[in-house]
């Protein structure tokens, strides 16, 4: 480039220095304005504001920049739909259904109306914009997670109400959108609900048995499963804009639809959010940020008053919500403040509404930037409030502080030299392991001495070993490796759980093998025999993240063994992380003793008990047990107490039932104290 004067290269059109400048954006941006105490993405924001065509012009909005933002736009309201809790919704639907209803109508009513009267917006202009501030994002949900509060009534409906707010928003935007070519009109309003009908139906029916076949199937590449997730979002967003609705939307229930497929802290979940996060959704604020006019604001007060109606509104809206919502249901003084604080939350969700407003020429750059200010204003009020009911309504609840080791289990995972489908053992550790995962699965692999093969041996494995710790660690899960030379092979496992200092080894079972001696043959019956921390034989014929339902089958009397309550707990954990229901199978048991049994163990979950009997067992679950579920058992150890010699032939019978995975827990013994920890007393 020629340079004539000081600065006449600007903006700067070079792609490659284009790109630079853009990924250096996205990695300093964040960090200096977090040490302000605000989320990464205002600094996103407001760095393309200075450096955008109407600041200092260093880049122009050319079309690459305007195509990466709307992808990213996209690309964001379909991490909003995937990361929603659907189960959380699911527990108490009519409490969600509540908060939503109520904190999106009352700002939507009260904004339009002011938007209209005082800032004197055409009507649709101030429907969209009422949408805007009448959902929320949970910005503050760290900040609930912290003090262990998101399990409190009031909170789990705030969670649940997301579905509601911001589905009503979308709904908005398709309903302004399309009137702006010939006003609202009931035709209109048909062909939008018409619309709406044939997305939600067609993607919510048509994906998940796709996704579902092809993780089950395809998945032996796991980018491929990223490929896959994103065509679907993208051809979901497609649909939507054919129907006469916005891509967004599409991509809103894509997410919707898949959200249960795509379990936490899984390898798939950890590739969306870091190429979202990393990529995608920082393109979208930067084209937003290069779209604000600084200017405006000093031309006149105009974007300030719109930027005063719009928080005042919010606030003040948002809290007669939470106010109605707690008279209604009883919320004491601390949980109203938990909701407010977390209601009045607004991020890039917002911003997205508020750019399709200002691209479809219903709002000037004053809209826009009071939108910026309000965003600015409510990613400090938000979690403020928010951790300051918060902290005394964990005060008031007396809210044990959970210890780490409980929640973070040591797993021993013994791979076989020739281990078939490591890949789903894997994933099943992961769902096992929480989202924040400090202690690492140790994977150990036993080589028995051969005659002048063994050092190529241990060679192999290590490399496959290496191989699966690299999976792990695109899951963020730490994984330690680690290869043994014994003639037993039991006792290298045996001894690896020790020098682990492991809480549970999970092991997988080839359901082709001979039985040889007791159930799985010599080795696993040697661990059982020789072990007393909880052992998990598991036999996955899918992936665990496209599981539909838990069967758990509970033998008579297991609820005296000493570590129910632990087996119990790693069940719920396992349904809560997959987001599944459970049906508690009781053998010849009355089920409200066991129902009251569960509710002491921690993990929420949708949970449903019947009775039957050895007999009958098979032909129940071959009855009600699909493909794609699981089948847990819960198993004493030969001659504990649960035992049943049903149990010992429970596997090879499994093995023909429709459900294609089962697993075997063998809970842990001779420590009776150890159950105390899984309790909660309310």
């Amino acid at each position: 480039m020629v340079l004539d004067g000081p600065f006449e290269w600007l903006p700067v059109e070079e792609p490659v220095v284009v790109f630079t400048l853009a990924l250096a954006v996205f990695l300093v941006a964040p960090l200096v304005i977090r040490r302000a105490g605000l989320p990464g993405i205002v600094g996103v924001v407001l760095v393309g504001a200075l450096i955008g065509p109407n600041g200092l012009g260093i880049l122009s909005l050319t079309s690459a920049i305007e195509l990466l933002g709307n992808v990213g736009l996209v690309y964001l309201l379909f991490t909003v739909g995937l990361e929603l809790d659907l189960r959380g919704f699911s527990k108490a639907p009519e409490n969600a259904a509540l908060f939503g209803l109520t904190s999106f109508s009352l700002p939507f009513v009260v904004g339009t109306a002011l938007g209209i009267s005082v800032l004197g917006l055409s009507v649709p202009a101030s429907a969209l914009l009422a949408a805007v501030f009448a959902s929320h994002t949970l910005l503050a949900y760290p900040v609930a997670n912290h003090l262990d509060i998101t399990k409190n009534r009031a909170v789990t409906a705030v969670f649940g109400g997301i579905l509601f707010t911001d589905t009503l928003a979308l709904v908005v935007l398709a309903l302004v959108m399309g009137s702006l070519d010939g006003g609202l009109t009931p035709l209109l309003v048909a062909q939008v609900l018409g619309s709406l009908v044939v997305l939600f139906a067609g993607v919510w029916f048509v994906v998940p048995p796709i996704a579902r076949w092809f993780f089950q199937n395809l998945s032996e590449e796991s980018y491929f499963e990223f490929l896959f997730v994103a065509t679907v979002l993208f051809a979901a967003g497609s649909l939507a804009e054919v129907l006469g609705l916005a891509s967004i939307l599409g991509a809103f229930v894509a997410g919707l639809a898949l959200n249960r497929l795509v379990p936490r802290g899984g390898t798939l979940m950890n590739r969306i959010e870091f190429f979202g996060n990393a990529f995608f959704i920082p393109f979208f604020l930067l084209y937003v940020g290069m779209l604000v006019d600084p200017g405006v604001i000093l031309d006149g007060p105009r974007t300030l008053q719109v930027a005063a109606v719009v928080l005042g509104t919010m606030f003040a809206t948002k809290w007669v919500a939470a106010w109605v919502v707690s008279r209604v249901q009883g919320y004491d003084a601390n949980e109203r403040g938990v909701i407010y604080g977390l209601s009045v939350g607004q991020a890039a969700a917002a911003l997205a509404i508020t750019l399709i407003g200002f691209e479809a020429g219903l709002f000037g750059a004053d809209v826009l930037n009071a939108v910026v200010l309000m965003m600015l204003v409510a990613t400090v009020v938000s979690p403020w409030w928010t951790e300051r009911a918060g902290q005394r309504l964990a005060r008031e609840t007396a809210v044990e502080p959970d210890e780490g080791d409980d929640l973070d289990p040591r797993i021993l995972l013994p791979l076989s030299a020739d281990a078939e489908r490591r890949q789903r053992l894997l994933e099943f550790a992961f769902v096992l392991k929480e989202a924040d995962a400090v202690e690492p699965i140790h994977l150990l692999t036993v080589v028995q001495p051969t005659s002048g093969e063994t050092e190529e041996r241990v060679a192999q494995v290590e490399r496959d070993l290496e191989r699966a710790a690299a999976f792990g660690g695109a899951a963020e899960v730490p994984v330690a490796s680690e290869t043994r030379v014994n003639h037993n092979i039991a006792s290298g496992i045996v001894r690896g759980s020790v020098e682990t200092r492991a809480d549970l080894i999970l092991m997988g079972w080839d359901a082709n093998v001979s039985f040889g001696r007791r159930v799985f043959g010599d080795i696993i019956d040697q661990i059982l025999r020789r072990t007393t921390i909880p052992v998990l034989v598991s036999r996955l014929g899918h992936p665990i993240n496209t599981t539909e339902r838990v069967f758990l089958v509970l033998p008579d009397g297991i609820d005296h063994h000493e570590g129910f309550y632990e087996a119990v707990h790693v069940v719920k954990r396992l349904a809560s992380k997959l987001g599944t229901p459970v049906t508690v199978l009781v053998m010849e048991g009355e089920t409200h003793q066991y129902e009251r049994l569960f509710g002491m163990v921690e993990h929420e979950v949708d949970t449903e008990f019947r009775t039957t009997r050895w007999g009958g067992l098979l032909e129940t679950l071959e009855n009600r047990a699909g493909a794609d579920d699981l089948i847990v058992t819960l198993s004493a150890r030969e001659g504990e107490v649960g035992w049943h010699s049903e149990l010992a032939e429970l596997p090879g019978r499994l093995v023909e039932l429709p459900p294609r995975s089962f697993v075997m827990i063998y809970p842990r013994h001779g420590e009776p104290e150890y159950a105390a920890r899984f309790l909660r007393f309310d």
